[in-house]
């Protein structure tokens, strides 16, 4: 837990609570930090893993062809319907004439094969294989045209507005498009939601047919801290690439679209991804379940009542100003029972020269009901000197 923060376990509210945290004492004005590496994208996104901060941004909003991205997409619709029992990973597919004739990069799979999901998603993934995503989406919805209707469900869910999928592959067409926004969120969601699948992203070679191919992000073999995720390219979309990085505890997204060469998007994702380690930090503040401050709840079985956070609460700032944070604890004068697991109580707000970086409600982490006639009693007594 956060030092700067530390003290609003103490606070309780017995009124309107509003803890000011000031910077700690003889902390030196950071520098600037640098605008980012022009890197000749068409637009590219930079964010923080954990937190979602955007550390850089070149039009992170501009919908183009996303190519072989797409296959992000297919795959967090194929790891869904794993999760929830719809397929296993040992079920086998029968392989379509279609799936078997698709152009573009392949596993090279066999018509009337029968192949398990978790070979097929190897193929998709480290290989590229269009044969492998067609199979696996008609497999799972019939044809690949209800599998994109599906995928374009679960990118709403998401929160990728700006994104639209008719196919399992990217191959081109004027319906299908992305932004780097909504692919790095996607990212994000396959990082946290499948970290048991993850690790296939890393795979840098697989072999299918006695044919070998290479996973054809180049990354994985020159940083260490890499260990994803995706690369794309048509005519249309240029060079793609959708990277993910992790040193020191940090995990930063890069999703760069339309570069000109496959050297270019590698040397330009490897810019970004220095470029966010160099001058940014994330720090967690709070975990899952933990308790943050604890609030004065008046007629109540207990006279206190714990408030934490649903989910882990990260921050990203620039390097070395963490100890700048400014944090305020927002409560109301009067708190009554009963209270519910889950409901909010507070606010907690963190701010850093002034700009606000976190403004999250408090919930109850567990329910406190109405206490006895006496407690009742003692407490109406009480708040009439508060």
């Amino acid at each position: 837990m956060s030092n700067v923060l530390a003290a609003i376990r103490r606070t309780t509210a017995g009124g309107l609570a509003a803890l000011l945290l000031l910077p700690a004492a003889g902390v030196a004005e950071n520098p600037p930090i640098p605008a980012p590496p022009v890197i000749g994208a068409k637009s590219y996104i930079l964010m923080d893993g954990n937190s979602g901060f955007e550390l850089a941004a070149l039009e992170p909003d501009r919908q183009l062809a996303p190519a072989s991205l797409t296959k992000l997409m297919s795959a967090y619709t194929i790891f869904r319907a794993i999760d929830e029992g719809e397929l296993s990973l040992d079920d086998p597919v029968t392989i379509s004439e279609t799936a078997w004739r698709m152009p573009g990069s392949r596993m090279f799979i066999e018509v009337g094969s029968r192949i398990s999901v978790r070979d097929l998603l190897l193929g998709m993934i480290v290989q590229s294989g269009n044969d492998a995503s067609v199979a696996l989406a008609e497999h799972i919805a019939g044809s690949e045209a209800v599998f994109a209707g599906v995928m374009n469900r679960y990118a709403e869910a998401l929160g990728m507005e700006s994104s639209h999928f008719v196919n399992a592959t990217g191959l081109p067409s004027g319906e299908h498009y992305s932004t780097a926004r909504d692919l790095a969120l996607l990212a994000r969601a396959l990082i946290s939601e499948f970290p048991n699948y993850y690790d296939w992203y890393s795979v840098r070679e697989y072999t299918w047919n006695d044919i070998s191919q290479r996973n054809r992000n180049r990354l994985l073999w020159r940083d260490a801290s890499v260990d994803g995720m995706k690369t794309g390219h048509t005519d249309d979309a240029g060079y793609c690439l959708v990277s993910s990085a992790e040193r020191d505890g940090m995990r930063v997204v890069s999703v760069v679209l339309g570069m000109a060469s496959s050297k270019s998007r590698t040397e330009g994702t490897q810019a970004l991804l220095n470029y966010g380690f160099r001058f940014f930090e994330t720090r967690l503040l709070f975990r899952a379940g933990e308790t943050v401050a604890e609030a004065r709840v008046w007629k109540a079985a207990d006279e206190f009542t714990a408030l934490g956070l649903p989910q882990d609460l990260y921050i990203t700032v620039p390097r070395g100003s963490y100890h700048e944070l400014k944090s305020v604890l927002q409560m109301p004068a009067v708190l009554l029972a009963p209270v519910a697991e889950g409901q909010p109580l507070a606010e907690l707000q963190v701010s850093l020269n002034g700009t606000e970086l976190v403004n999250q409600p408090l919930q109850a982490l567990s329910g406190n009901p109405a206490g006895s006639i006496w407690q009742r009693t003692r407490d109406g007594v009480m708040l009439w000197f508060e």
